[in-house]
C-alpha cells in the first residue's frame, strides 16, 4: 500500500496547535497543515502491509481488523461534522455506519464474533480520499473566530484530527500482533539499534510537595474532556526508580518463577494470565536459549537496555514480587507521583519543543530505545520512550463535563477497570504527548506501555463505590428506574407492555430503538426471546451494560439545591436476574444503522423519532429490518426540534402553503406501502425528572404497524 511520499520533517516533526495565538487566518492555515500532516501520517503506517489481505485478519480476537481502523478515522470526520451541524450531507452512509463504532472489549474472553461484510482496500481509499477533500474545503469556509475553544466549530476539526493520532498509535499495536510474513519495512522509520546491557536501576528520592492537575476551559491546546476541571494533592517524599523498568530487569521475574507463582499476582492478573497461559510478555519470543523482541514490522535480538512492553496485571505482579525481593513496600507510580516527577523536571509542553526532549513524537525514533538515553534530571524517560502504567484507575476531576459532540469519550471508563497510563510513547504525537494527556486502558489491554516502581507512603486513592452523577443520565436512570414519580405510570414498563400485548404472543426477536439506560429492553426481555436495546448515547448505554454485567448500578439524583439521594438498583429486586442472557446493549445511530441490526418481530421506536436528524430515511428503510408480518410501535411526542433535527427534514409540525402539516398523517403517508395500521392509537405520559419538584411530563402518542 503506497500513498504517501516520505518526508521525515512533515510526518515526524508535528506539533498540536497553540489555539490561542494569531490571526484567524494564520490558524485555519495552521489547522489545514496539520489535518495534512495527520492524515498523511495515518496512511503511512499502513504502507506496512506487504499484502492488504492481512487488513481482514484479527490481529487480536478482542478488537476489529485493520481495515476498520482504515476507515474509522475518516468516517469518525464525517459523523461528527454531521452531529455538530457543520454538514448536513454524508458520503457514504453505509461506511458511515459500519466504520463508526469500535470494540472496547469488556474482558480477555469477551471475543466479538460479529460479522462484517468488509468492503475492498481500494474503495476505503477512495473513501478517505473524499473525506480529505470534504474536510479541507470545510477547514478553509467555515467561519473562524480567535481564539478557538471547545465550543468553536474549529474544536470539531481539531476532535477529528487528534483522534486519528490516537489510532495512529493504537493501530501500530495491532500491527504488531499480525504475523510478520503479511508485513514490510515502512519506508523513513529510523529503529533505534542500540542493544547493550540493561543499566542498574535504583531508587531516587523525590521531594514532596503540591501537585495541581486540570486545564480550564482557557488553556491554549486542544484536550479532551477528562483534562478538565481541578484536582489538587498534597504528596509525602517518595522515591522512584531512576529507569523505567527494563527487559533486562524484568527477565530477573521471569527467570524467578513470576509467571508461575499466583501469589504475586492479583485476582484479576492470574484469572487473565491462566486464561492466556502467558509465561512472558506479548512481544517476547523464546528461540531457543535466546530471546527475541517483535517491533511493529520486524523481530530482533532482546535489547535488554529497552524498557520491558507489558500490561498493568504483569507490571503489578512484577511489583508485587519485587517487594518480596528487596523487602520494600514497591508499586506502580499514582498519577499524581507523575507528575510530580513531569513538574519537578520543568519539561516545556509539546508545542513549545524545539526538539523533542525524549524518545517521543516520533521525532527520535520509530521504535523504543535504551532506557538511560534521555534523561530529565536524576530521571530518565519521564515522558517518552513508552507509556508508564499507573496504580490509578481513571476518573473525572472535580467540575468536569462531557462535551457535546464526544459525550461518550472518558466517562465508558469510569468504571474503576481502566488505569491511566503517562508520558506517552515513541509513536506518540498530537495531544498525546502533552503534559495533560488522560488516557485510560482495561488493565490486561496491550499498548507500547511499561511501568516506573516507587517505594512510597502516599495513598493510592481509589474511590470504590461509583455513583453516576452525569445529569442527562441520572435524570433517564431515575425516570426509568427510580420510585415512581408523582403518581404517573412508569412510562418505560408500561411502553413495553404495550408491545408484548399487541404481539399477542408472536414473541421473538426485538429490537428497542432510543433504550436510554435499558429500562424497557429488560421489560421486553421478560417475553421475547432475544431483545437489543440501541441508543445514540454512550453514557446511557453504559449504564445498562453495568446493570447487565454487574446485576446492579448506583446513581446520586438531586433533590433540592445541594441535598441529593442515592440510589441502587438491582436486578434482583425488579426480577429480571434471569433475563441477563437474553439482552444485549449497543451504541448507534438510529438515522443510520448498521446492516445487521435485521431479523425481527418487534421494532420499537421508542420516543426518538424526534430526535432523529433523518427521520423519513429510517422509516423508508425500516421495513427491511422486520420480519414478514413483524410489528413495528413508534412512540413520539413528536417534539421537533431544530438543534436536533433540520426543519427541511420534520417530518409535520409546519405548515406548507399555508396548511398545516402533522406528524401523524406524514406517517401514515410514509409507512403506507410497507405497512398496515392496526387497532387505535394509544397515549402514555413520559415523565422526566430534574429535581424533586422539576420535571417534565410529555404526552407520547403510540402507534402499531404490521408489515405486509
Amino acid at each position: 500500500m503506497k500513498t504517501v511520499t516520505v518526508n521525515r520533517k512533515e510526518l515526524f516533526d508535528t506539533r498540536t496547535p497553540i489555539l490561542n495565538t494569531g490571526t484567524a487566518e494564520e490558524m485555519r492555515q495552521r489547522i489545514l497543515t496539520y489535518f495534512h500532516q495527520t492524515f498523511d501520517i495515518d496512511e503511512h503506517l499502513f504502507e506496512v502491509f506487504a499484502d492488504e489481505s492481512a487488513m481482514y485478519e484479527r490481529a487480536d480476537p478482542l478488537r476489529h481488523p485493520l481495515i476498520f481502523y482504515f476507515g474509522h478515522t475518516a468516517v469518525f470526520f464525517i459523523n461528527k461534522l454531521i452531529l455538530s451541524k457543520i454538514i448536513d450531507e454524508r458520503i457514504n452512509p453505509k461506511f458511515e455506519s459500519m466504520f463508526a463504532v469500535g470494540v472496547d472489549e469488556m474482558s480477555w474472553d469477551d471475543l466479538d464474533m460479529n460479522h462484517y461484510n468488509w468492503p475492498p482496500v481500494d474503495e476505503v481509499r477512495a473513501y478517505r480520499k473524499q473525506v480529505r477533500n470534504r474536510v479541507e474545503q470545510v477547514i478553509k469556509e467555515l467561519p473562524l473566530t480567535m481564539p478557538i475553544d471547545w465550543k468553536s466549530p474549529f474544536w470539531v476539526i481539531m476532535m477529528g484530527i487528534e483522534h486519528a493520532r490516537i489510532h495512529l498509535e493504537t493501530s501500530s499495536v495491532l500491527i504488531r500482533q499480525l504475523p510478520l510474513k503479511y508485513l514490510q519495512p515502512v519506508e523513513g522509520w529510523n529503529l533505534c539499534t542500540e542493544n547493550g546491557d540493561a543499566p542498574a536501576n535504583s531508587l531516587l528520592p523525590v521531594e514532596g510537595g503540591t501537585v495541581k492537575m486540570g486545564k480550564d476551559r482557557r488553556h491554549p491546546l486542544y484536550g479532551w474532556d477528562n483534562e478538565y476541571g481541578q484536582h489538587q494533592v498534597e504528596l509525602k517524599p517518595f522515591k522512584a526508580s531512576k529507569f523505567l523498568c527494563s527487559n533486562g530487569e524484568f527477565l530477573e521475574f521471569i527467570e524467578a518463577g513470576g509467571y508461575r507463582e499466583e501469589k504475586y499476582w492479583t485476582e484479576e492478573g492470574w484469572a487473565w494470565k491462566s486464561y492466556k497461559e502467558a509465561e512472558h510478555p506479548l512481544f517476547w519470543r523464546k528461540d531457543g536459549n535466546d530471546w527475541k523482541l517483535r517491533l511493529v514490522y520486524n523481530e530482533i535480538d532482546m535489547p535488554w537496555s529497552w524498557p520491558v512492553e507489558v500490561n498493568y496485571l504483569e507490571a503489578k505482579a512484577f511489583c508485587n514480587w519485587k517487594s518480596e525481593v528487596t523487602g520494600r513496600s514497591i508499586r506502580l507510580a499514582t498519577e499524581e507521583e507523575w507528575y510530580r516527577l513531569h513538574d519537578l523536571a520543568q519539561i516545556p509542553d509539546q508545542p513549545y519543543w524545539d526538539k523533542a526532549p525524549g524518545n517521543i513524537n516520533m521525532e527520535r525514533y520509530q521504535s523504543p530505545c535504551p532506557v538511560d538515553e534521555f534523561g530529565f534530571g536524576d530521571f530518565y524517560d519521564v515522558i517518552g520512550n513508552v507509556w508508564q502504567w499507573t496504580e490509578t484507575p481513571i476518573t473525572g476531576f472535580g467540575g468536569f463535563k462531557v462535551h457535546p459532540f464526544y459525550d461518550d469519550f472518558s466517562t465508558p471508563t469510569f468504571d474503576l477497570k481502566h488505569n491511566l497510563i503517562k508520558g506517552g510513547a515513541w509513536i506518540s504525537t498530537g495531544n498525546e504527548a502533552t503534559r495533560d494527556a488522560r488516557y485510560a486502558f482495561r488493565r490486561h489491554f496491550y499498548q507500547h506501555a511499561g511501568f516506573r516502581y516507587v517505594e512510597s507512603e502516599n495513598p493510592v486513592v481509589i474511590q470504590r463505590d461509583v455513583y453516576e452523577t452525569d445529569p442527562e443520565v441520572v435524570r433517564y436512570s431515575h425516570a426509568q428506574y427510580g420510585p415512581g414519580l408523582h403518581g404517573f405510570p412508569n412510562y418505560h414498563k408500561a411502553i413495553a407492555e404495550r408491545c408484548i400485548k399487541k404481539m399477542q404472543g408472536n414473541t421473538g426477536r426485538a429490537l428497542d430503538l432510543g433504550c436510554k439506560t435499558g429500562r424497557s429492553t429488560w421489560e421486553l426481555a421478560r417475553k421475547f426471546d432475544e431483545v437489543t436495546g440501541l441508543d445514540f448515547t454512550a453514557r446511557n448505554i453504559r449504564l445498562a451494560i453495568e446493570l447487565q454485567e454487574n446485576g446492579n448500578m448506583q446513581y446520586i439524583f438531586p433533590e433540592e439545591g445541594e441535598l441529593v439521594s442515592y440510589h441502587q438498583i438491582n436486578l434482583k429486586d425488579l426480577d429480571m436476574e434471569a433475563l441477563t442472557g437474553k439482552v444485549a446493549f449497543y451504541q448507534a445511530d438510529a438515522s443510520n444503522l448498521k446492516d445487521l441490526y435485521t431479523g425481527y418481530d418487534l421494532i420499537l421506536v421508542n420516543d426518538i423519532l424526534d430526535e432523529m436528524y433523518n427521520p423519513a430515511r429510517f422509516l423508508s428503510q425500516v421495513h427491511d429490518r422486520l420480519n414478514a408480518g413483524g410489528l413495528l410501535v413508534i412512540a413520539s411526542s413528536y417534539n421537533w426540534d431544530e438543534e436536533r433535527t433540520d426543519k427541511n427534514n420534520w417530518l409535520g409540525g409546519y405548515r406548507e402553503d399555508g396548511e398545516p402539516v402533522w406528524t401523524r398523517d406524514a406517517l401514515t403517508q410514509l409507512l403506507s406501502e410497507h405497512f398496515e395500521p392496526i387497532g387505535d392509537d394509544e397515549h402514555l405520559q413520559s415523565v422526566l425528572p430534574y429535581s424533586k419538584r422539576k420535571y417534565e411530563v410529555k404526552d407520547v402518542e403510540v402507534s402499531f404497524w404490521t408489515k405486509r
